[in-house]
């Protein structure tokens, strides 16, 4: 995708806000009582997340591996296929849910009784197809195990949908008395760059391999903006009321609007 600097700053302006990072590092963080994974083909963030939990067992009490079979589950099956190590269990994975992947990842390249020999316990949410299923299925789950009040819920999910994974637990958690404080663990924040040749390339701070191609990461982040609209055509509750209110600020549209006017004037 040949290129600017303009349009590289707005494609990062985007990738930040989406990813809506509320964590510097998952693996400093204080202690929660639930984390929710919704499983995606960027396995890197469970890869973190994993390792993450071996060393630090009382991180969380609950750990949900969130995801059924939709639309993106053959792009996680196939993102196990390339992987260098995961590549293993492909033929065990097929027609398996997205949280039994994960789960599958889990007890053939990590230590479960690490995880939870101080208590964790590790839930499947084997059902949901998209992100508001995972924020209500996922709550569901959690009162079926007891945690019918979470003060603090730590959300990992792909960085181009963190955003609204947020807003989707925000709403799946509305109007109960004690508010559950929902943050959002993108794991990293996708960021681009112009290479030597003027073409957009991953920069060196974005995981080196499994990342979308750069006309899919177009596609999946110029999506998300009118989806978090709170309007009658967005998923907020002015429109849909699949998510709870997001403002998308003044600086974003535009960015949204400009990188529109390119995808058109290329197409």
């Amino acid at each position: 995708m040949a290129a600017n600097s303009y349009m590289v700053a707005d494609i990062n302006l985007l990738s930040e806000f989406l990813s809506d990072n509320e964590l510097p590092g998952i693996s400093t963080t204080s202690p929660v009582d639930c984390i929710v994974i919704c499983a995606s083909a960027v396995l890197h963030s469970a890869e973190v997340l994993f390792k993450t939990l071996q060393q630090r067992p009382s991180l969380t009490r609950a750990l949900v591996l969130c995801g059924g079979i939709g639309h993106s589950t053959e792009l996680l099956y196939n993102a196990v296929k390339s992987h260098p190590v995961f590549s293993r269990i492909v033929h065990e994975i097929q027609g398996l849910p997205e949280a039994k992947v994960l789960e599958r990842i889990l007890d053939e390249f990590f230590d479960r009784s690490l995880i939870t020999k101080e208590g964790c316990q590790i839930l499947l949410e084997p059902v949901s197809t998209n992100c508001g299923q995972n924020a209500s299925f996922s709550r569901k789950v959690l009162d079926e195990a007891g945690f019918r009040a979470p003060a603090t819920c730590i959300i990992i999910q792909d960085p181009t949908m963190m955003l609204r994974t947020r807003a989707s637990f925000e709403k799946a958690y509305e109007g109960i008395e004690s508010p559950v404080s929902v943050i959002s663990c993108p794991v990293f924040v996708p960021q681009v760059q112009l290479s030597r040749n003027g073409v957009i390339e991953y920069s060196n701070t974005s995981p080196p391999s499994e990342l979308w191609s750069q006309n899919r990461f177009m596609e999946l982040i110029m999506g998300e903006i009118p989806r978090l609209r709170d309007d009658k055509d967005g998923y907020g509750p002015r429109g849909r009321g699949f998510i709870a209110h997001v403002d998308v600020p003044s600086h974003i549209e535009a960015a949204w609007s400009r990188l529109q006017v390119v995808a058109k004037s290329s197409r």
